[in-house]
């Protein structure tokens, strides 16, 4: 699933490409996760203004209205002067003065969604629940470890489920946590403040890092100019289960939280 610097990283792909251009026509293809909210032919004729991100979603700003998008578990944009006629898998296409911007997603879990502004109840539910940005002003350390200490479920999963900080998935939650020497089955309540604030640096630290490196390439995923990124390259403990930490030379171990894989080493992470 394409996670916070991946979604960074597709947006810094296009944005300034096609902030500007006037929308010339939609097309929707198969049904994605939610409906568009509105009829294609309602958007030809409005400005994007510009394109943000919330999480894990893109926000394309309209003169009228926003487009919320999603990827979902495999999806990946595309933003070109033109494209070839759309795929079995190619299920949105926003067609500008500036190019064309098409959504792949061959399990169809993306999504997007037009609604009036931030404040419509359609953006609400998509948004209004979502934590603080790991890479903003706002994320503070000690409101952060004020809210790790109200939660008794596992460290790892208090990051994945995104109303603490919001965007941390499955790669950097276990990459997050080996920098901060957290191992990942903690409970969240009993991490103390020197704890939490190596968590809250290594969390900023590491996607950070893999927006530079043009986010994890694990399987399909490429930015809106067809590039793939090379964070995974340089992963301490995700996907090298049986293999010698990069630190200490312990095997790493994989284990089931939530029916999603985590790493760790279990001697740097105590």
């Amino acid at each position: 699933m394409p996670e916070l610097p991946e979604v960074e990283v597709t947006r810094l792909s296009f944005a300034d490409r096609i902030t500007g251009a006037r929308i010339l026509s939609a097309r929707i293809g198969k049904p994605l996760r939610w409906a568009l909210g509105c009829e294609p032919a309602e958007l030809a004729g409005r400005t994007v203004c510009g394109v943000r991100r919330r999480g894990k979603y893109l926000l394309i700003d309209l003169d009228q209205g926003i487009l919320l998008l999603h990827l979902g578990m495999s999806g990946s944009l595309s933003f070109a002067p033109d494209h070839p006629e759309p795929g079995p898998h190619d299920h949105f296409d926003l067609a500008t003065t500036q190019g064309v911007l098409r959504l792949h997603d061959p399990r169809r879990f993306g999504a997007v969604v037009y609604a009036g502004g931030e404040a419509a109840p359609e953006a609400l539910k998509l948004l209004g629940r979502l934590g603080v940005e790991p890479l903003g002003e706002h994320f503070d350390p000690a409101a952060f470890h004020a809210a790790l200490k109200q939660r008794r479920a596992p460290i790892k999963q208090v990051l994945l489920t995104g109303d603490v900080v919001v965007g941390v998935g499955n790669i950097y939650a276990s990459e997050a946590l080996f920098l901060a020497g957290i191992r990942p089955t903690t409970r969240a309540s009993r991490i103390g403040p020197e704890r939490a604030l190596r968590l809250h640096a290594a969390v900023r630290e590491v996607l950070a890092r893999a927006v530079r490196q043009g986010g994890s390439t694990l399987r399909d995923f490429s930015n809106a100019r067809g590039e793939s990124g090379y964070f995974q390259l340089e992963a301490m403990v995700y996907d090298r289960a049986g293999l010698p930490c990069r630190r200490c030379g312990t095997p790493v171990r994989m284990i089931r939280q939530g029916q999603r894989a985590t790493y760790y080493c279990p001697q740097c992470q105590r």
